[in-house]
């Protein structure tokens, strides 16, 4: 079964980070969005994996984005 979850890469001090609303505890860093994307897939990866192994349920994906204008 796929599941798209959201993901939010962030600039930080020096490199980027990244998390999943809909996956507490799943974070990465990296030095560019790239490298960011693919430490949180393999983060991602190793977290469900583990989910399954111990036998607990998979988090359905949940949130979404969107963007607001601002007139200032």
């Amino acid at each position: 079964m796929m599941r798209n979850y959201l993901v939010i890469i962030e600039k930080a001090n020096g490199n980027f980070s990244a998390y999943l609303p809909d996956v507490p505890g799943v974070i990465a860093t990296g030095k560019n969005v790239e490298k960011t994307r693919k430490a949180i897939e393999t983060a991602l990866t190793m977290h469900l994996n583990g989910l399954k192994e111990d036998g607990l349920p998979i988090p359905e994906p949940a949130a979404h984005a969107d963007y607001v204008v601002s007139a200032i």
